[in-house]
């Protein structure tokens, strides 16, 4: 029997791509203000570029993940503002050693989530944390944030795996 459940998370905002989008929107303007006062044509060629450059990081700010569980395989997709879509991993269910909450006590065993964990979830601390950890048998770990049907779900495919505290 097969199961099938998207789940839709908005990610923490990238702050360092808003930075260096307003840092390139200010220096876009400094070099327009500079190419008129001595009209100098190659600095209003940096200050379009840096114009560009701006558009460019600012696809980068708002970040979804979408999670799709199908038939024992969870596949992870990052999406930037709402337009572009990349696939970023897909994990199978066979080297799975256990499912559980971010502060679940079933993770004791196999350790703290390390700085190495890839976070593909809010990114932030919420009340209650919606946030899950995957530790695999390769000790890979994955943080995520599904939706309570997902879990409910996964727990179906692996009953002893998958933790719901």
């Amino acid at each position: 029997m097969d199961s099938y459940v998207e789940c839709l998370v908005k990610g923490k905002k990238n702050i360092k791509a808003e930075i260096g989008r307003v840092a390139l929107i200010v220096l876009a303007v400094l070099l327009v203000a500079v190419a008129f006062i001595f009209w100098q044509f190659w600095i209003a060629l940096f200050a379009a570029a840096a114009s560009v450059g701006a558009y460019v990081v600012s696809g980068y700010i708002n970040v979804e993940y979408e999670y799709l569980y199908l038939d024992k395989e969870i596949v992870i997709d990052r999406i930037y503002n709402q337009e572009k879509r990349k696939r970023v991993a897909t994990y199978s269910f066979e080297k799975i050693q256990v499912v559980a909450p971010i502060k679940s006590y079933h993770l004791d065993k196999f350790g703290k989530v390390s700085e190495k964990a890839v976070n593909y979830g809010i990114g932030i601390e919420e009340k209650p944390d919606r946030r899950y950890v995957i530790f695999f048998e390769n000790k890979d770990q994955v943080i995520f944030s599904p939706s309570e049907e997902m879990v409910k779900v996964m727990k179906n495919a692996l009953p002893r795996k998958v933790f719901n505290d």
